[in-house]
Parts: C-alpha cells; sequence; structure tokens
C-alpha cells in the first residue's frame, strides 16, 4: 500500500450534518493532528442543532478533540432530516463559510452515505469548494452500509481509546442508542486498520485530487 503525506498543513475546514458526525468520523484524525500540528487552525460547521442541547455537546467535545488550538465552531438551525428541503439556505451559510476561512483539506460526510441530510450536504459543499482537496468520511451508524473507501489515517490504540472516551462523554444525548458503546467505535477502528495494514484507523474518500510528481 502507497503512502501519502500531507505536510505543511495550516488550516483544515469541517462540514457536519449532525451532533457527533465530526467527532465519530475522524475524532481519532484530529486528536492526531493537533498533537502534531499545534499552530492548526480549525473551522468547523454543523448543518444542525443551533441554540440546543446538541450544539453544546458539539462545542465540548470538538474542544476535547482538540485541546490549544484555533478552532471555530458555526453551528446552523437546519432541522435534522430535512435538508434537501433547505438546499438554498445550506448553500448560502457554505458560501460565507467558505469566505472566513482558507483550508488546505476540507472535511464532508461520505456522499453515498445511507443518511440524505450527509449526502446532501457533500453536494452542496462540492459547489460551493470545488477546487479544495476534499475527503469524506464515513459516520458509523446501524444502517449504513460500508463505504469503498481508499485513504486510512493510521491510528494508535491510544488515540482510539481517548476518543471513544470523548464520545461518550460529551454526547449523552446519544448513550441511548445500542450502537453508541466503546466496543462498536473500536470495533470499526480495528477494522478500517486491518484494511490499511495498521491497528487501528478511520478512512476517507478522496473527492478528486491532483498529484505533483516533482521529477516531472
Amino acid at each position: 500500500m502507497m503512502n501519502l503525506c500531507l505536510r505543511g498543513l495550516n488550516e483544515i475546514a469541517i462540514l457536519g450534518a449532525h451532533g457527533g458526525d465530526i467527532a465519530l468520523g475522524l475524532g481519532g484524525t484530529l486528536l492526531g493532528l493537533v498533537a502534531h500540528v499545534p499552530q492548526l487552525r480549525i473551522r468547523t460547521l454543523l448543518m444542525s442543532g443551533e441554540e440546543s442541547r446538541s450544539e453544546i455537546e458539539e462545542r465540548h467535545a470538538l474542544a476535547a478533540l482538540c485541546p490549544n488550538v484555533d478552532i471555530e465552531v458555526s453551528v446552523l438551525d437546519v432541522p435534522a432530516g430535512h435538508a434537501p428541503l433547505y438546499r438554498n439556505e445550506i448553500g448560502g451559510a457554505l458560501e460565507s463559510f467558505r469566505r472566513r476561512c482558507t483550508p488546505d483539506v476540507l472535511f464532508v460526510p461520505h456522499r453515498e452515505s445511507a443518511d440524505e441530510d450527509h449526502r446532501v450536504l457533500a453536494e452542496v459543499a462540492g459547489g460551493v469548494f470545488p477546487q479544495h482537496l476534499t475527503l469524506e468520511y464515513e459516520v458509523f451508524t446501524p444502517d449504513a452500509e460500508a463505504a469503498r473507501l481508499t485513504i486510512y489515517q493510521p491510528l494508535t490504540r491510544r488515540i482510539v481509546e481517548e476518543k471513544a472516551r470523548i464520545l461518550l462523554k460529551h454526547y449523552s444525548s446519544l448513550t441511548d442508542r445500542d450502537w453508541f458503546d466503546e466496543q462498536a467505535f473500536l470495533g470499526l477502528a480495528r477494522l478500517r486498520g486491518v484494511q490499511c495494514h495498521h491497528q487501528y484507523a478511520e478512512a476517507f474518500s478522496a473527492r478528486s485530487a491532483v498529484v505533483h510528481f516533482d521529477q516531472l
């Protein structure tokens, strides 16, 4: 398996549809990034949950995942499950968000997710950020099919366990779900790790990318 390395990251942007999406999809990646790139700027936008318990949970969880870095969290009030009816509003919010950030990498939900809100957000983001390196992350739920992902971020057991601890501590609104537990989090990370020949990993797919070979 070939290794690609992104160096010199200054800023990343992350879009989530619902509370918990970002932490579930790339919480381990964030823990590793902020440990190695302390000057990193992180800009996040959550599509739903403004002025609700979900927003409070999201802010606390992201603060725990990204300690001691420059992070901004914005939350919209699009009703969960109704994203198709709010495409124009979502597009306007993303245009405003784009003007406030200059990300080296954009993270969005997987465009083939079983969740329609995830798909709409990924589709609209593709029109607003057409020139950015975009990595699509998976959000594990019982209804989700195993996505065909091709990019892996290896994780240590310590990071995976810390991600699980943060999820369980800060998303109390999700703890009644039978899939929301440490075994499920570690199980998916272990599966993705096996696929890339590491102990644990998170997985992504790239919408499009240009590779520059130094010798050309």
